[in-house]
C-alpha cells in the first residue's frame, strides 16, 4: 500500500488482497491492486533457524474458563440446540523481543504445506498465520474448496486412526458445504477423506469443486461458505450466536479469510485465517479452537488447544 487509508469491500467485485473478519457482517478489510506493489523475492531459509523454546511460564492461561465454555456448549448440544459449536480462545505471550523477518522464515520453515503470511496495517495492526485451508479457489467459473475438521498431534511413524468423533465433526463440515453449494453450482464432486499434515498436528481433509451457475458469483460463493462448520458450527446462525455471547473475547481477524481477490483473469485464492496471532506492544496474541460435538470431552478439547499453540510458541 502507498498510503495508510482503510479500504473495505462488501461486494468482493474488486482487485487486490482481502482480510476479511470472522464476523460475516462486518466489512473486509481490502489492499487495493491500484494502491499496491507486487515484489518477487526470493527468501532464504537457515537450516539453523532454531524452533526451541519454551514459553510456558510467560502464557495467561485460561484452562478454567475454556473448560467451563465447552462444558455450557455440550448442555446446549444435549438440548438439541446445537449439533456443533467451535469454541476458540487467545493465548498472550509476553515478548522480550521480536523480529518480524525472522518469525517469518520460521513459519515458513515449520508449515511447508501451509498459506504462510505476514500483513500489517497502521490501523488495524500486525498478524501472522500458517492455515492449512482452503476456503475457495476460483478460477473462470470453476472453484475448489475443502472440508477440514478432526485433529490429532503428529507421531512419526504410527499408523494414524481417526475416532469416531473426528470423522463424524469432518463429515458435518462435508454435509454443509455440499448443501450450501448445491443450489449455486453444478458437476459438484466431493473427494474422499484423507489426512493430512499442518505443522505437528493432523487432520482431515475431502477436496471438492464445481463450477458456478451462471447466475451465482463470487459474493454468494464467499457467503455460502463462510463461516463454515469448521470455524462456526452447526446450524450456523446459533452457533455463531452462542459464540458471540459467551467466548471471552472477540475473535476480529481469527478464523476470518484473507487471500488474492479477483487477480489474474478475475481469479481468487482464498484461506482460512486459522494457525494465526496477532503482535502488539511486544505481545503475542495466538488464536486456538476447537470444534464441539456430542462426543467432545472437555478436558480432550483443551488438550487440543495447547497442542495447536505448541508450533507458534517454539516460533516465538
Amino acid at each position: 500500500m502507498r498510503d495508510d487509508t482503510l479500504h473495505y469491500t462488501t461486494q468482493f467485485k474488486e482487485t487486490g488482497f482481502v482480510f476479511a473478519p470472522f464476523n460475516s457482517d462486518e466489512k473486509a478489510v481490502l489492499f487495493p491492486l491500484e494502491k499496491s506493489e507486487f515484489i518477487h523475492e526470493n527468501i532464504s531459509i537457515e537450516e539453523n533457524v532454531s524452533l526451541n523454546g519454551n514459553t510456558s511460564d510467560e502464557v495467561i492461561s485460561d484452562k478454567e474458563k475454556h473448560l467451563h465454555l465447552v462444558e455450557k456448549a455440550l448442555d446446549e448440544i444435549n438440548k438439541n440446540e446445537l449439533v456443533k459449536v467451535v469454541l476458540s480462545r487467545k493465548e498472550e505471550v509476553q515478548l522480550d523481543k521480536f523480529d518480524v523477518l525472522l518469525t517469518f522464515k520460521k513459519l515458513l520453515n515449520s508449515y511447508a504445506n501451509a498459506f504462510v503470511y505476514v500483513w500489517f496495517h497502521p490501523k488495524v495492526g500486525l498478524w501472522f498465520g500458517a492455515t492449512p485451508e482452503t476456503l475457495l479457489n476460483i478460477e473462470g467459473n470453476s472453484f475448489k474448496t475443502m472440508s477440514l475438521a478432526g485433529t490429532q498431534v503428529y507421531v512419526d511413524s504410527e499408523e494414524v486412526v481417526w475416532k469416531n468423533k473426528e470423522l463424524e465433526e469432518q463429515q458435518l463440515v462435508t454435509d454443509f458445504i455440499e448443501s450450501q453449494l448445491k443450489p449455486i453450482s453444478t458437476n459438484l464432486k466431493v473427494d474422499k477423506k484423507e489426512t493430512i499434515r499442518a505443522g505437528n498436528l493432523l487432520h482431515l481433509r475431502s477436496k471438492i469443486e464445481g463450477e458456478l451457475n451462471n447466475g451465482s458469483n463470487l459474493k454468494a460463493l464467499i457467503r455460502g461458505l463462510h463461516p463454515t462448520p469448521a470455524v462456526c458450527g452447526l446450524p450456523r446462525e446459533k452457533a455463531e450466536e452462542f459464540i458471540c455471547q459467551n467466548e471471552n473475547y472477540k475473535r476480529t481477524f481469527y478464523s476470518g479469510f484473507l487471500g488474492e481477490l479477483n487477480l489474474k483473469n478475475k481469479n481468487s485464492y482464498l484461506f482460512v485465517n486459522l494457525r494465526c496471532m496477532s503482535v502488539e506492544n511486544k505481545v503475542a496474541s495466538i488464536y486456538v479452537g476447537g470444534g464441539i460435538t456430542k462426543e467432545s470431552s472437555a478436558k480432550k478439547e483443551w488438550e487440543e488447544t495447547i497442542a495447536k499453540t505448541k508450533t507458534i510458541k517454539k516460533v516465538l
